[in-house]
């Protein structure tokens, strides 16, 4: 979920569109691995059903298979304009979460601190932005993300910077019903 929305920020940056056709798609998955066997394989189908779909033999794939290709393309799509958009997060702009989620927070007795739903879209500093992109990058999984997210709205919407709730511990992003982020 959290790397999901960190992808589709980044590609919301692409300056062409994905290719949308299944031979388009498969053209350029062989140019991009260089060849049609290293496709199969990470498809999990033929060789020569790649070539078939290469020579627009085959126009309609499974949809399991059409999901497969296309997340492989966009991943693999316009490299430089994604390594651009993610420097430019990192370095002065800065991402934007959307969520509505379940927040609360530990903090000293006689607080409210307790959970509720919250609708919350909140500009985080692009410190926060090169976290979640370098832990994504490393692998990080949704658990990991979200605890950095939730450390980033612990610093910029609960304690606003530190002009206020100093005594904050922790904060629990639990329930997400929906998240979004936008560079």
């Amino acid at each position: 979920m959290f790397g999901d929305g960190l992808d589709a920020a980044v590609q919301k940056a692409f300056t062409r569109p994905v290719p949308k056709s299944a031979g388009a798609q498969m053209r350029y998955l062989v140019k991009q691995l260089k060849g049609t066997k290293a496709v199969a394989q990470m498809l999990r189908i033929s060789q020569r059903t790649v070539e078939r779909y290469v020579k627009d033999q085959i126009k309609k794939p499974r949809k399991d298979l059409a999901a497969r290709m296309e997340r492989e393309v966009k991943a693999r799509w316009q490299p430089q304009i994604r390594a651009k958009a993610r420097e430019k997060a990192a370095s002065t702009g800065g991402i934007v979460i959307d969520t509505r989620a379940r927040l609360g927070y530990t903090a000293p007795i006689g607080s409210t601190d307790q959970d509720r739903i919250r609708h919350l879209t909140v500009a985080l500093p692009p410190r926060y932005a090169a976290r979640l992109f370098d832990a994504q990058e490393a692998g990080a999984s949704d658990r990991e993300l979200k605890e950095i997210a939730a450390e980033a709205l612990k610093e910029v919407y609960f304690q606003d910077g530190g002009r206020r709730a100093g005594s904050l511990e922790e904060v629990r992003f639990t329930d997400v019903e929906h998240l979004e982020f936008d560079l």
